[in-house]
């Protein structure tokens, strides 16, 4: 057994992988990373961009550049063009996102699961009764994503983002060991609420849930998006328009896109827990 897998296996025993993802200042270490990951210099750069290997199943041959800055310059790359093709069947809501499918299926009135065994509550997520009610009894899929993945997420319709809520929170690991541990943990994390209406004139919504490390949500569209003087929710009205596939944001690491669409809305068939799921393959079905 070579020294990584060795190291590998030690990280992915539940108490020490919890102890050392969470039981720490999350978010001093969170904004430490943030800087580290932003210097240039090309031996901090080289040095981190080597450990994010070891330790990951990182994959650069789509990335459109073959050179970056620094780590933070590889988290957020861009893809090669084609390299995510979009369903463009009109009837299809495709996936926002790489990552693997989590908890997903009908909500039970305002009640959905973080993982199996532990439920969170729409109005706990959202904090907006008119979003709570328009998505009750409805359909949601929970999208991880990992360290090593893509990290921009595209618009899943064509369609007009209407208002975005940004929620200040915690940077809890967003990974499945913390899921089983902590409970209602998205609705702790710091979060986005993007209200998004269809061209069909369905209202869906996406909520990106940052996590531990640079745990960063930006938004093309919007400016100044996140303060962290803001201790109450801050919401931004806009008028949008996106085209199925256009980029709308990134993550600066992986974390979580939890998808809501309103009843009458269903999981396509490849759709459940555990599954990959590459961005533009198709996630719901409209009515």
């Amino acid at each position: 057994m070579t020294v990584r897998s060795q190291v590998l296996k030690i990280l992915q025993q539940e108490d020490i992988n919890f102890l050392l993802t969470n039981r720490i200042p999350r978010r001093l270490v969170t904004r430490f990373v943030g800087w580290l990951s932003r210097i240039e210099q090309p031996l901090v750069r080289d040095l981190s961009l080597a450990v994010w290997q070891l330790f990951s199943d990182l994959d650069l041959s789509e990335a459109k550049k073959s050179s970056f800055t620094s780590l933070h310059d590889c988290f957020v790359r861009e893809l090669k063009d084609g390299a995510r093709p979009v369903d463009p069947d009109p009837a299809v809501l495709t996936s926002p996102c790489d990552a693997i499918v989590g908890a997903c299926g009908r909500i039970d009135g305002t009640q959905l699961l973080q993982i199996k065994g532990l439920a969170y509550t729409l109005e706990d997520l959202l904090l907006d009764p008119v979003m709570v009610e328009r998505y009750r009894n409805g359909c949601y899929v929970t999208l991880r994503l990992t360290a090593s993945m893509y990290h921009r997420f595209h618009s899943p319709h064509d369609g007009r983002v209407e208002r975005v809520t940004y929620i200040v929170g915690d940077t809890w690991n967003v990974n499945p060991i913390a899921l089983k541990r902590v409970e209602k943990l998205f609705c702790r994390n710091e979060r986005a609420v993007l209200r998004m209406r269809l061209a069909d004139g369905h209202v869906i919504a996406l909520v990106p849930v940052a996590a531990i490390l640079v745990a960063g949500i930006r938004l093309n569209f919007l400016e100044n998006l996140r303060d962290l003087d803001h201790r109450v929710p801050k919401t931004t009205r806009c008028d949008t328009p996106f085209v199925k596939g256009a980029e709308m944001g990134w993550f600066e690491h992986g974390s979580t896109i939890i998808v809501f669409a309103p009843g009458g809305f269903t999981l396509c068939e490849p759709v459940q827990e555990g599954a990959r799921i590459r961005m533009g393959e198709p996630l719901m079905r409209l009515p």
